[in-house]
């Protein structure tokens, strides 16, 4: 075959073809291309490939640089410009060395090669396109080119390449997108720009549904928006803009698999990345309807810790997609996860910051309100931590804390339980007891009912072994109940109580653990206007035992 194409074309023009001169590789480019269009017309296909096969064999493939860069690139270019509508059935002997030449350590073979594969694209356009993802991964690279005129070559080459992309029918986007895919994490601030301009070309075309693909590079383009790089930055939300538009006005949107990268950048270090994902997850919650159900949880999880970011257009939309997403009505049929959304409102009661575990307090009321017997089923390891909750250093945290523990402890066992829990705890923290213990009793007073909370806590008092500790709590609820206008029909009810068949058992019940502290069992007995009828059960002198004719008992 070599020796077919050297009695084709005359060892001068071979010559000439690798010469330093300009001048002289023009003049023998031109001779080749006249030599291969006669071939062409008299169909002499079989010689064409002995051409084709010298060029790259003794030139493209030559280890000396000028042969490369000058002769074989050339050669092939000027073989495809003289085929013209013949080229295509030859791309296969001609595209593969010029693509190798992309790979080359001397710059002037790179540039040449852009060079060279340009010209080619001119001649075939649309025949071009099987090679789409070869030519692409090679431009992808030449794009972070060391030498700048080889980006140059390359830029041009890219322009052309996608012209001819948007004008063919035969463009692969399923077969496109992983490779695109795999280099959406690169870092190198030129190949990112060559990424976000082929994205946006290919999404600006009728034809090819990027949208439907936008799941497979969307991660990417979110990393992008944290580039040091200003003009990267508007690039990718540019085109982040673009595709959002086109969501809301899609009636086929894969939301789920978007939102699991969304929940991810929501919590990234870079405030613009933040925004962009949290403006997206809101406009999901409004869009997405029933397929986002089953990430309820996820997505709750990233707006919860947004809601106290330091950005205030941040706290704006994270608020805002909170209530949006509150106030969808979703049952486990469709995939509505309590027990999920429960571990995350869980684990933000942990939160440093207030406005969060408010948040998260108020998850606990709306999933209560929504369904409370299956709530219920997950009680056991969210109770524990509500009670601890108690100790939030944020009075506005305690008084949603008690509103959650007022509607679980509908059910009598709960509400013993946290009645006792606060014994405990009042005990154990006497100054939590000084500083907080009033709001906290008045607050439980106001949503259980005041008769309710005092009977339980003077039947636990009752049997306090620490008398000490029962004669502390004992004043300070009797303070609360002088002094609280949350107590004031439990005052009026003791008013009545000695003359109230009834009232008897309610002031009986609070004298039994009264009698802890002197004082206040004299204020109860005040309050209850039965001070005369006792022989006072204590004196300020100190104790003595007698009957009381009050209680009727031994004291």
């Amino acid at each position: 075959m070599a020796a077919d194409a050297l009695s084709i074309i005359p060892g001068a023009v071979l010559r000439n073809l690798a010469d330093k001169l300009y001048e002289k590789r023009k003049n023998a480019a031109l001779e080749i291309e006249g030599i291969v269009k006669q071939l062409s017309t008299a169909g002499e296909h079989d010689k064409i490939a002995a051409v084709i096969g010298l060029l790259t064999n003794d030139f493209t493939y030559s280890p000396q640089a000028n042969h490369r860069k000058q002769g074989g690139l050339i050669g092939l270019a000027a073989v495809t410009v003289g085929l013209t509508s013949e080229a295509a059935q030859h791309l296969e002997l001609i595209v593969p060395p010029v693509l190798n030449s992309f790979l080359d350590q001397d710059s002037r073979v790179r540039y040449y090669a852009c060079e060279a594969l340009y010209n080619i694209a001119k001649v075939v356009r649309g025949d071009f396109i099987i090679y789409f993802n070869k030519i692409f991964d090679a431009l992808c690279k030449l794009s972070a080119d060391s030498d700048a005129n080889v980006q140059s070559a390359a830029h041009l080459l890219d322009r052309l390449v996608k012209d001819i992309v948007t004008e063919s029918d035969q463009f692969s986007i399923e077969e496109f997108i992983p490779l695109l895919r795999e280099r959406m994490n690169v870092l190198n601030p030129y190949v990112r720009q060559f990424l976000v301009g082929w994205i946006t070309v290919l999404d600006s075309v009728p034809d090819i549904d990027m949208l439907g693909f936008l799941p497979d590079f969307l991660d990417g383009l979110f990393n992008m928006l944290s580039d040091s790089s200003h003009e990267i930055r508007q690039q990718a939300d540019a085109a982040l803009s673009e595709f959002l538009q086109e969501i809301k006005n899609s009636p086929n949107v894969d939301y789920g698999r978007m939102a699991e990268i969304l929940v991810r950048r929501a919590g990234s270090p870079d405030e613009f990345t933040r925004l962009t994902s949290i403006t997206w997850i809101n406009e999901f919650v409004k869009l997405g309807g029933e397929q986002l159900v089953p990430y309820y949880a996820d997505i709750l999880g990233a707006i919860l810790p947004c809601i106290s970011d330091e950005e205030e257009k941040i706290r704006v939309v994270a608020r805002e997609t909170n209530e949006e997403l509150r106030a969808i009505k979703a049952d486990q049929a469709e995939g509505f996860d309590i027990g999920a959304i429960l571990v995350i409102a869980k684990r933000e009661l942990n939160s440093e910051h207030e406005a969060t575990r408010i948040e998260a307090l108020h998850w606990f009321s709306t999933l209560l309100v929504r369904g409370r017997a299956e709530f219920s089923a997950y009680l056991d390891g969210i109770f524990e931590p509500l009670l601890n909750a108690l100790s939030d250093p944020s009075d506005a945290v305690v008084l949603l804390v008690l509103e959650v523990h007022a509607r679980i402890a509908e059910e009598y066992h709960h509400f013993q339980h946290l009645m006792s829990y606060l014994i405990h705890t009042f005990h154990n923290n006497h100054v939590l007891l000084e500083k907080r213990g009033a709001l906290i009793v008045r607050r439980l007073c106001v949503l259980l009912g005041a008769e309710k909370v005092y009977r339980e806590f003077s039947t636990i008092l009752q049997t306090e072994g620490d008398l000490d500790f029962a004669s502390t709590m004992v004043q300070a609820l009797n303070l609360i109940l002088l002094t609280s206008t949350e107590l004031a029909e439990l005052r009026s009810l003791l008013k009545k109580s000695l003359v109230d068949t009834c009232g008897k058992d309610l002031f009986l019940s609070l004298y039994a653990s009264w009698c802890h502290s002197p004082m206040a069992t004299i204020s109860l007995c005040l309050l209850a206007q039965g001070i005369q009828s006792c022989e006072f059960c204590y004196s300020v002198s100190g104790r003595r035992r007698h009957k009381c004719e009050v209680s009727g008992a031994a004291r």
